[in-house]
């Protein structure tokens, strides 16, 4: 299977094979989340599958890079993902605020991907904990995928840095208010020599996409991979692209986030137009990390959609700020934002049309 290089091609792609596939997985998962014996454990697993599978579905698209692997990408992707949507809605709807509470969930993460590895007991240092083996089950179905793949030694060490980046920021965001800051800065300044010129909150949204995870995977599954490739992904989606990735879901999240008290990273910045000039940077250094990347017109077009896939959700229209500066940044993505734009109002409009 040839990997889409143009809008429309990787839309029907995308609509053909890659959200039927997520559709299958995610409804396996669903399933299995409704058998979970606790309430609550049960509650957060159902609610994270419900309103955060668009997450599933643009991670998805990564799969493409597997070629005929693709459903082994996305059998990944999916699992890899639903863990950390399902372990965020449990340390963000929480009622402890223990940082070795949220470490020992996030242990889930790591595990996922070391296949052979010996599980923990991840619930250990909270009372909600009979989950009838469902997160157990993800990272089974995550580890199963790795240890089918040949190329796994040459991305295991990226995809554990990539994963100790996201980890340590969910502890750090998710303690209680008045230490957040502090922490998140600290951890910054540990790696700041390490990094191109950003501010904490930038290098936190940085870290907390799994879309290098998921790229890095689908390479090592669908082609002839090696440890030059690798270091070139590793350094193209980190920071720049998945920073720009997490600053457009906190973009759009700015109303709720702000009714509900929650740390978002666009706070900080001083004004709007500050906001927009940052983003554009992020966009420009995103385009910029994929020279020289196998496949980079491909990458390119990621970039792109992501604008496209958040820029389109119905939040922004609700938010005047957001709608304005959305408007902006479509416009100056070009026309293969604005396609995806126009594709992502269609997309949701008739997935309102079509009964679960």
């Amino acid at each position: 299977m040839a990997i889409p290089i143009k809008p429309a091609s990787l839309m029907a792609t995308t609509y053909r094979k890659i959200f039927p596939a997520v559709k299958e997985e995610l409804s396996y998962w669903k399933k299995r989340a409704e058998a979970i014996p606790n309430s609550e454990l049960r509650k957060q697993a159902l609610a994270s599958i419900e309103t955060k599978a668009f997450h599933c579905e643009g991670g998805a698209i990564l799969g493409l890079i597997a070629k005929e692997e693709y459903r082994k990408a996305i059998s990944f992707i999916v699992a890899y993902q639903t863990i950390s949507d399902y372990l965020d809605n449990l340390c963000d709807r929480s009622t402890s605020l223990d940082p070795e509470d949220f470490a020992s969930l996030h242990d889930a993460m790591f595990d996922a991907l070391i296949p052979g590895q010996s599980y923990g007991d991840y619930y250990s240092k909270r009372e909600d904990r009979d989950d009838g083996g469902y997160l157990a089950d993800l990272v089974g179905a995550c580890n199963t995928v790795l240890a089918s793949m040949g190329k796994y030694p040459v991305i295991k060490d990226h995809l554990l840095e990539l994963c100790g980046f996201y980890c340590e920021l969910q502890v750090h965001k998710h303690v209680t208010p008045e230490e957040r800051e502090s922490r998140l800065k600290e951890w910054f300044a540990r790696h700041k020599t390490r990094l191109p010129d950003m501010e904490w909150y930038e290098f936190s949204a940085c870290s907390g996409s799994t879309l290098g995870i998921f790229c890095l995977v689908s390479y090592a599954l669908g082609s002839n991979f090696g440890e030059r490739e690798a270091e070139k992904v590793m350094n193209g989606y980190f920071p720049y692209i998945q920073g720009l990735h997490i600053l457009l879901d906190y973009l759009i999240d700015q109303e709720e986030d702000r009714a509900g008290g929650d740390l978002n990273f666009c706070f900080y910045y001083k004004n709007q137009e500050t906001l927009f000039n940052r983003l554009m940077h992020f966009m420009e250094e995103a385009d910029r990390h994929t020279e020289g990347l196998p496949n980079q017109r491909f990458h390119r077009l990621i970039n792109r959609g992501l604008l496209g896939i958040y820029l389109s959700d119905e939040k922004v229209r609700r938010q005047e700020g957001v709608r304005k500066l959305a408007k902006k940044i479509i416009k100056s993505g070009g026309p293969v934002s604005r396609f995806f734009y126009v594709n992502g109002i269609a997309y949701r409009f008739f997935q309102r049309l079509i009964p679960n």
